[in-house]
């Protein structure tokens, strides 16, 4: 919109085309097949690991042309993002992504009179009408 604007007043510039990251986008975060949601489906199994994980990874995006599985890694995956790769190590996926803000906790800082730590922990809509309490890390991390 803001090119268009410059368009329309004659000002001297460059364009600038900005890059579709929706494909990244869909493979992190996307329900119920992205890698957030198949995190948070590998923490309700008790024998997952980062390895069964990985693998689960591997088996599901081994097509997609932003994801790949470097050469001499176990468990790692490299992920094509706009800017370049990145490559992640899942050592510790499972065990993060099960700590969780408890409620009244978050309720407490989303409350704070100060705007900075109050952005910090909104509340969300998905959480208010859940009757669980529990919301995986990874899915907060969707949030920002």
């Amino acid at each position: 919109m803001e090119q268009e604007e410059y368009t329309k007043e004659e000002i001297d510039w460059s364009y600038i085309d900005f890059v579709d990251n929706q494909d990244v986008l869909d493979l992190i975060e996307k329900k119920p097949g992205g890698i957030i949601a198949l995190l948070d489906e590998a923490c309700m199994f008790p024998r997952s690991t980062h390895d069964t994980f990985a693998q689960k990874l591997y088996q599901t995006f081994k097509n997609h042309k932003r994801f790949s599985k470097p050469k001499l890694a176990r468990s790692d995956f490299t992920i094509c993002h706009y800017a370049g790769d990145v490559t992640y190590q899942t050592e510790l996926f499972l065990d993060k992504n099960k700590d969780y803000v408890v409620a009244e906790h978050q309720a407490l800082l989303s409350a704070s009179k100060c705007s900075f730590v109050a952005g910090l922990f909104p509340t969300l809509a998905e959480e208010s009408s859940k009757q669980s309490k529990f919301s995986s890390i990874g899915s907060r991390f969707k949030c920002f």
